[in-house]
């Protein structure tokens, strides 16, 4: 046996680095804090080591090192200096290694220009709940609220006090001229006598000529109507239609009625048919398409229909997809159930079965974008002021832009994302924006009203907002799939173990190598899909994809998926465009019954809808969709922040409304918007966060009448009646 004398590396003795603190002006600084600074200005930053017994590290014989991640906005140097150059968000952060420890820490800085806000405005008054997603009422015979005004730069204010219910002007304030940085008060005299929604209104304009626009928002109860047995924030008024109460800033519940085909509440025709099609021994995919292909040739009547293709009963057997890329066309069985029209998916081919796509996206007009001249537009808002309106016409087709700013992401702690726990990495979020598809119905000036509400509030400070036009040439419409069942064909021989990465107890089938959609819709607006029922997929009886609008699903049902259960998989119902109505959808055996994805801009409806034998939740999945309805859904629903899950899900909804639901709920309240839980009956379920893991709290949605349904039944139904009065519901 050799032996040798080897240099043997220093090992410390005593007490060793714990941990690292950020000290600016006296006070601490840790990962989760955030320090304000105005542009052009200074701080001293001084970083301290502390040991493992608790005394103070000597960090001259460390390495140090201190930097900004955007040194654009804030620059450090070695002696710690802080140096604030332009308005924005950064992290400062610091690593210090000392005898082989390597310890670090962070912490933010807000940098911000006063100039960047035309005015600071804020209500005030001793009762009045000014936070959002809270209803601001007040009481009869209390004092008006209190404006105060702070501007930046020379502006004129003319306010008005207006009580909206009874079309009342209270009090005008004249046109009032304000030098840049004045602070002053303004009053409204005597005080609240009559029932109603209460707005003040406030016009700016700057010397350049343009006017901006903001509003505060509250609510005086009448109390000779009677909420009982409804929520407070929404019921039914004394003309039969539902009241809403806001918060301060006019966040109110969404009208959800314009989710579905034609815009909701509109007959799902019964298209006939120019084709009758029966099996045919061995493959029916070239059969089916050719008869699709032949229906396409042909010109689309008055109501935009083509015809439909009639596959009379039998089983017809499809190796490849169906695909349908024409307007006007409906592919329709002779029944879902048992001895009907049956569509067998063979092969191994992982697939959609039936692909519904048109050509393009909306071609953006560029040239069109106006900029929101509103500080503020609320949540459930379907009118907008822009600073120009004149190139827009009733009639046109817009999206309506909701910019995100990076100051936005930190408000919602979405730059600060604990990181994952197991393999993978936290991805923290980036600024984006959300873009809603909408009409323009009404004109006056440069003040704009859309055919249906926006599901975000669109703020200033966060970025702002702008419209603009584009062209609709290469979506597909009106097309329908109605009276299918569909089995797919998988080896009964592949099975698994594994419960979302998880070891479980029992095998289950899970083979992958089949159809894995039935139905997937993209590119496409007015359609629907009726009494189809799926078994054995891996993803989804439908999934409507981006840039898709104006669907309904009804009736339909989907069961035994054949899949390994984990991420991307059994999620039924799955939507990734707005304006989507699911109603009367069942489901066994999902991950995700009923999922909204990432970004969404809403609304979107699920209504009387069901889910059993569930392995996860309904819920929007990840990365702040806004503006859904559960209404009368019966299976676990999760609305929350999602933390680090699936590289960095965080916050996945806001704007959520559940409604008369049972079994297991979660709702919580994503900073700057709000999700609500109203007639709840069932259990309260655990959210992910906090945890031992991420401590920070999370607020609760505002959550109304647990344990017992609420009257209206349907919010749906009711909003539906009272936009179109004999609306159709079938």
């Amino acid at each position: 046996m050799d032996f040798g004398l080897y240099e043997q590396v220093s090992i410390p003795s005593g007490p060793l680095l714990d941990h690292l603190v950020f000290d600016v002006g006296g006070r601490v600084y840790s990962q989760d804090d955030t320090l304000a600074m105005q542009v052009n200005n200074y701080a001293q930053l001084a970083l301290r080591g502390i040991l493992t017994d608790g005394s103070d590290a000597d960090l001259t014989k460390a390495e140090v090192i201190i930097s900004s991640r955007n040194e654009n906005v804030m620059s450090v140097n070695e002696s710690g200096k802080l140096t604030s150059h332009q308005s924005g968000i950064t992290q400062i952060h610091g690593v210090v290694t000392l005898h082989g420890v390597i310890k670090e820490t962070s912490f933010f800085a807000d940098v911000y220009d006063p100039t960047e806000w035309l005015v600071d405005l804020a209500l005030e008054h001793p009762t009045l709940v000014c936070e959002s997603g809270q209803p601001a009422f007040l009481d009869r015979d209390s004092p008006f609220p209190i404006l105060h005004v702070r501007t930046a730069e020379a502006v004129t204010l003319q306010v008005t006090l207006l009580n909206v219910t009874g079309d009342q002007v209270i009090c005008a304030h004249p046109a009032t001229k304000f030098a840049a940085g004045e602070a002053s008060v303004l009053t409204f005299p005597g005080e609240v006598k009559e029932p109603g929604q209460y707005r003040i209104n406030i016009e700016i304009e700057v010397e350049a000529g343009f006017s901006y626009f903001d509003a505060f928002y509250f609510t005086v109860q009448n109390p000779l109507i009677s909420t009982e047995g409804q929520s407070r924030i929404v019921h039914i008024g004394e003309n039969g239609k539902l009241v809403y109460v806001p918060d301060f800033k006019g966040n109110q519940i969404i009208d959800f009625s314009n989710c579905g085909y034609g815009g909701g509440g509109v007959a799902i025709p019964d298209i006939a048919p120019v084709i009758s099609l029966q099996p045919v021994e061995g493959d029916n995919t070239t059969h089916i398409q050719s008869a699709i292909d032949r229906v396409a040739d042909l010109p689309r009547s008055s109501s935009g229909y083509r015809g439909s293709v009639l596959l009379c009963k039998g089983v017809y057997a499809i190796s490849g997809s169906l695909q349908i890329m024409t307007s006007g066309i409906v592919l329709r069985g002779e029944g879902q159930e048992e001895g009907g029209t049956l569509l067998y998916a063979t092969g191994t081919k992982q697939r959609n079965l039936i692909d519904i796509r048109g050509e393009a996206s909306p071609s953006l007009l560029p040239d069109t974008l106006t900029s929101i001249s509103d500080l503020y537009v609320p949540s459930g808002a379907r009118i907008i002021h822009v600073q120009d309106a004149s190139g827009y016409r009733v009639g046109d087709t817009v999206k309506v832009i909701r910019y995100g700013n990076e100051r936005w992401i930190h408000a919602i702690g979405m730059d600060a994302i604990r990181l994952r726990p197991v393999a993978g990495g936290t991805i923290q979020w980036s600024p984006f924006q959300l873009e809603f598809d909408r009409v323009i119905t009404h004109m006056v000036g440069n003040c704009i009203t859309l055919d249906a509400p926006i599901a975000n509030a669109i703020e200033s400070r966060w970025g702002g907002g702008a419209l603009m036009k584009y062209e609709d040439k290469g979506r597909i419409e009106q097309i329908g799939i109605e009276d299918i069942r569909v089995v797919v064909s998988y080896d009964p021989s592949i099975g698994d173990t594994r419960i979302d990465g998880n070891e479980g107890t029992e095998t289950y089938m899970a083979d992958e190598q089949h159809a894995i959609t039935c139905i997937h819709l993209d590119l496409v607006k007015n359609a629907w899909v009726r009494k189809v029922v799926g078994f054995h997929f891996q993803h989804a009886l439908v999934q409507v994809g981006r840039d898709t609008k104006w669907i309904t699903i009804q009736d339909c049902s989907v069961f035994a998926f054949i899949s390994v259960i984990t991420g991307g998989r059994r999620y039924p119902f799955h939507l990734m465009g707005e304006l989507t109505l699911v109603q009367r959808a069942y489901t066994e055996t999902a991950r995700h019954a009923f999922v909204v994805d990432a970004r969404v801009a809403g609304p979107n409806v699920f209504l009387d809808c069901e889910s059993q034998k569930d392995y996860n939740s309904s819920e929007p999945h990840h990365r702040w969709s806004v503006g859904c309805l559960y209404d009368n859904v019966n299976g676990r629903i999760h609305i929350q922040d999602r933390g680090w899950l699936g590289s960095g899900h965080g916050w996945s909804g806001a704007n959520y409304v559940t409604w008369n639901t049972t079994h297991e709920l979660v709702s919580q309240q994503p900073p700057t918007a709000q999700n609500y839980a109203i007639g709840h009956i069932g259990s309260r379920g655990k959210p992910l966060l906090p945890s031992p893991y991420d401590q920070r709290q999370r607020k609760d949605a505002y959550w109304e009448s647990f344990g017992s349904h609420v009257s209206p039944r349907s919010l749906y139904t009711q909003q539906l009646v009272d936009r179109l009065i004999q609306p159709t519901l079938t």
